[in-house]
């Protein structure tokens, strides 16, 4: 794997495709074609980063010290640091890739030298937030994918460091801001908004308001924007005329099949039966009924 591919060598490049580019965390998910025989090349860290392996192997080696990468490790970059990728064993791999800003690494804390652990061997708790990462990065969870990242990252220097990070005790301020936080979010629901621009809001850094806005309402900034969408779309659905396509860009989803997948995910029946429901339809709501175990 290559995370900073360079014009010296005739190793095949890696496939990336950005994810997510904005605030305090960007994502790349990486897919790698190299192979045995591919001639490796020292490359270099830009950004702190964390690396989830979600398939493959290869070799990794950074000051010193030597590491194969599998399914579920994580790799750790620290800006700086030069490394070095092999595909000994076999070829192809694939990651994603979180890069976060210092500012970020600061919120979430860890000391220098855990931030240059290298690689992470597979652990379960922290390989379960890497697939929570990459169901994000598909699609397939109402978690955000910067959300997802700062989780990951935040576990990794827990995990390091050998300790559990307390729970958040919001004080009084903390619960008013995350409060009106959630009150201007769903004013704004059909606006684009990201974890940034909320924790902007709340004047706090987006790593804090996570976990503020997280301790008090018991769901996710991310969480909580899709269900205000989700809420303010099955009112129209029931009292609108407009089309469904209308109905999910005017909420704030930025296409119809994500907003299609997500409302089936979360009322179990698509926006146009849920809409047949509202007008009458019993029989739907008697199948979801005499479905239910």
């Amino acid at each position: 794997m290559s995370f900073a591919p360079s014009a010296r060598s005739n190793r095949p490049a890696p496939m990336s495709a950005p994810l997510l580019r904005r605030g305090p965390i960007s994502v790349v998910d990486y897919r790698c074609r190299a192979g045995r025989g591919d001639e490796p090349f020292v490359e270099l860290h830009t950004d702190f980063s964390v690396a989830y392996v979600r398939k493959g192997t290869f070799g990794y080696r950074r000051r010193g010290e030597s590491f194969e990468a599998v399914a579920g490790t994580l790799v750790v970059g620290y800006p700086g640091d030069e490394y070095t990728c092999t595909h000994d064993h076999a070829g192809g791999d694939e990651c994603l890739a979180f890069f976060l800003t210092p500012e970020l690494v600061d919120a979430i804390g860890g000391r220098p030298e855990t931030w240059r652990s290298g690689c992470i061997p597979p652990l379960s708790e922290l390989m379960v937030l890497g697939e929570l990462a990459q169901a994000a990065a598909e699609g397939r969870t109402n978690v955000g994918l910067e959300e997802a990242g700062m989780w990951l990252a935040a576990r990794f220097v827990d995990v390091v460091a050998g300790r559990d990070r307390a729970p958040t005790a919001a004080s009084p301020r903390d619960r008013c801001r995350a409060v009106d936080a959630a009150l201007w979010m769903d004013a704004h629901a059909h606006e684009p908004l990201d974890l940034e621009r909320a924790a902007r809001g709340a004047r706090l850094s987006a790593f804090h308001f996570l976990r503020v806005f997280t301790s008090v309402l018991k769901v996710t900034p991310h969480q909580y924007l899709v269900r205000s969408r989700l809420r303010h779309a099955a009112r129209l659905l029931a009292d609108d005329a407009r089309s469904v396509t209308d109905v999910a860009l005017d909420v704030g989803f930025g296409d119809l099949s994500n907003f299609v997948r997500t409302f089936q995910r979360a009322a179990g029946v698509s926006p146009r039966r849920f809409r047949q429901a509202a007008r009458g339809d019993r029989k739907i709501l008697q199948d979801r009924l005499t479905a239910r175990p």
